[in-house]
Parts: C-alpha cells; sequence; structure tokens
C-alpha cells in the first residue's frame, strides 16, 4: 500500500492526551481518495503511552495504520526528526497530542498542498481551547503557547523576520525537509529544566534557506488544550523568556557569515533599548500585569540570546528557573 500522509503525533507521558487525539483522527472526513497513516512517537515516555495505543491499535481503522515508534532522546525536535525518517508517506503533518482536529484536517492539508507544489511547510488557525479562561488582553501574548489566528487569507509567512508557524500542526514535504534539514537539530525544545524554544522554528528555516516556501492555509482548524497551570504566570514568564533565548540562533541560520557579528550586535542593542521603553512604561506594574512582564521576559531573552549562542549551558539554566 503506497502511502501518501502521515499524521505524525510526537507525545511524552500523553496516557490521558491521546485518547481524545486519536478519536478526532478516526472521525476524519473526505479521506475516501488518499492513503494515509498514523505515527505515534513516543519521546521516552515514563507511563502507559505504549499501552494506550496498544489498545487503539487492536480496533482501529482497516485501511488507515497506526504505527508506534519509541525516541529515547528527549526534546521534541529529536521526536519529529525521527517521526519524518519513519513516515512513508510524501507528506507529514504534526499534530501535538494536545493538538485537536477538525473534522476535515486531513483532507484540507492533502488538498493544499497538492496545489502549492513550492510549498515545503505550512500551517493553519490554531485555536485556544482552554480549561479557564485566560487573563484580559491574553491575545497578545498568546503566540506564546502556539495560538495562532492570521485571518481568512492564505499567505506566505516570512521567515527572514521569524514569523513562522509553530509545529503543533505543521504539515511538511518529506523530501523538502529531507533535502534542508540537517539531521540534528541544534535547538533540542523544552527539557526538564530548560525551556529553550525555537525547535519548531529550526527547520523551517533550512527549507527556506534552499527555495522552500512556508504557507498559511486559514481552512485547517486546530484546537490546543489550555490546562489551568499553562496559564499560571510562572509558566508563563518561563515560556516567553524561554522563546526569546533561541532569537539569536534563529538568526544566524540564514545568514553570511560576515552577517553574524552584526546581528550579535543588533539583537543587544535592540533589545536593551527595548527592556529601556518598558521599565520606563511600566515602571512598577511589571509585578501586577502579567502581559507586560510576559513581553519583558520574551526581550530579556532575547537579549541574552547572543550569549547563549556562546554558552548554551549556563544562561539556559538561568533563565529556566528564574534566577536572573
Amino acid at each position: 500500500m503506497c502511502i501518501a500522509f502521515t499524521v505524525a503525533i510526537p507525545t511524552y507521558n500523553g496516557e490521558t492526551r491521546l485518547p481524545k487525539i486519536l478519536d478526532k483522527l478516526r472521525e476524519q472526513t473526505r479521506t475516501e481518495d488518499i492513503s494515509w497513516e498514523v505515527l505515534i512517537v513516543d519521546n521516552n515516555s515514563r507511563d502507559n503511552t505504549a499501552q494506550v495505543v496498544q489498545e487503539y491499535q487492536a480496533n482501529w481503522l482497516e485501511l488507515v495504520p497506526l504505527r508506534y515508534v519509541f525516541e529515547l532522546e528527549q526534546g521534541a525536535a529529536f521526536a519529529r526528526a525521527r517521526a519524518v525518517r519513519e513516515a512513508k508517506g510524501e507528506f507529514v503533518g504534526f499534530l501535538d497530542d494536545d493538538n485537536l482536529p477538525a473534522p476535515d484536517w486531513l483532507a484540507e492539508a492533502y488538498s493544499f498542498v497538492q496545489e502549492h507544489p513550492k510549498c515545503g511547510a505550512f500551517s493553519g488557525q490554531i485555536h485556544g481551547d482552554f480549561e479557564v479562561n485566560p487573563p484580559e488582553n491574553f491575545k497578545k501574548i498568546q503566540v506564546f503557547l502556539a495560538i495562532r489566528e492570521h485571518g481568512p487569507l492564505s499567505h506566505q509567512f516570512e521567515p527572514d523576520k521569524l514569523r513562522l508557524p509553530p509545529a503543533a500542526s505543521l504539515v511538511v514535504r518529506k523530501n523538502a525537509w529531507c533535502e534542508s534539514v540537517p539531521p540534528r537539530p541544534t535547538l533540542t525544545g523544552k527539557l526538564p529544566g530548560v525551556m529553550v524554544q525555537g525547535d519548531d522554528y529550526e527547520p523551517l528555516l533550512y527549507m527556506h534557506k534552499a527555495g522552500w516556501e512556508i504557507w498559511y492555509h486559514p481552512a485547517l482548524h486546530t484546537y490546543h488544550q489550555i490546562p489551568r497551570q499553562r496559564l499560571e504566570r510562572d509558566y508563563l514568564r518561563s515560556l516567553a523568556r524561554g522563546c526569546g533565548l533561541a532569537t539569536c540562533q534563529l538568526l544566524f541560520i540564514n545568514a553570511k557569515t560576515w552577517q553574524k557579528p552584526f546581528i550579535f550586535v543588533r539583537t543587544i542593542l535592540g533589545n536593551l533599548r527595548r527592556l529601556a521603553l518598558y521599565l520606563i512604561k511600566y515602571r512598577g506594574q511589571l509585578k501586577t500585569d502579567l502581559i507586560a512582564a510576559c513581553e519583558f521576559e520574551f526581550f530579556l531573552g532575547s537579549l541574552v540570546s547572543p550569549f547563549y549562542v556562546l554558552n548554551k549551558s549556563v544562561p539556559a539554566i538561568l533563565f529556566a528557573r528564574g534566577k536572573t
């Protein structure tokens, strides 16, 4: 059987989340003419993730393979790289285990990629599905939780400005990834004690560098499950910090060697200016205004990001633990 599309689900300790997403995939519509599979990449789980997959395999869709692989090396970037290597489909659609697809997600993804032969990757609208109401003005920082709603019109992203989609609902052309992306990622994703982000942008920047287009498809809908604890102040501040900490590393990917010293200096000076303006504007409000505090942490992480490129151990650990 020739597989056209692989739905890849990287998961870590996902025994309680996987049933929801697998049920959503079982209910996909307009898939009669699509040969597809589901690939679970267990990223070194310590719970009953493997058992949950086995139970679903026993009563799964007859014409849709449900496969399981175990990736020992911790980090979402390693799980995604493993998924691409293992995928039998020409296209690989990533879904986080807490990101539930709309009933027509697969059909919309397959249709779009057929119509855009120069598209190396694309994503759609990722809506927040909150356990509790988010704080006021949360939309200003919802990007840190991979919530993206860019409107009703298709358009290309702007990789040179680091305007890119997250991996939570990303579809890639397998040969574009394999031809462009180094086999081992530099940015690994969140690890215990380390919240450095940017791992989902890294492969997209390499694809862009190789000439592939990165698109936004508004008819592609998923719903990101946001539990109460992900809206807590400390978590959001750490997350924003981690996003900033990857800034310089990402800017270096498509830069020429002679440009890197200028990027290094510009990143430091630009974020020093932003931090100064924030301190003037908000003064004593950073302890009470969550949105301003998260934006401030992002600029702070971006300020440190050039030094993180030089020495990844100390700054990442300090920032992840909030000791700065």
